[in-house]
């Protein structure tokens, strides 16, 4: 490694916008997120798939098999 071309690495604070405060090392000192793992629905398990506009149902009646009438 060269000699005073890196930045420096040092102690970081994540702050959550739910409260969450995580310590880190970065080249920033700070930073402020809106969401993190304790709060984002995928990791919390709360996440809903929501079809508002119907696109699932529109698929499945466009390209579904026609069943013959006999």
């Amino acid at each position: 490694m060269k000699d005073k071309i890196h930045p420096e690495y040092k102690e970081a604070v994540i702050t959550c916008a739910c409260g969450e405060v995580i310590r880190t090392r970065s080249t920033k000192q700070n930073l402020r997120v809106e969401i993190c793992s304790k709060c984002h629905p995928f990791f919390t398990g709360k996440q809903k798939f929501v079809d508002s506009a119907g696109r699932v149902e529109k698929f499945l009646k466009k390209y579904s098999k026609k069943e013959e009438k006999k």
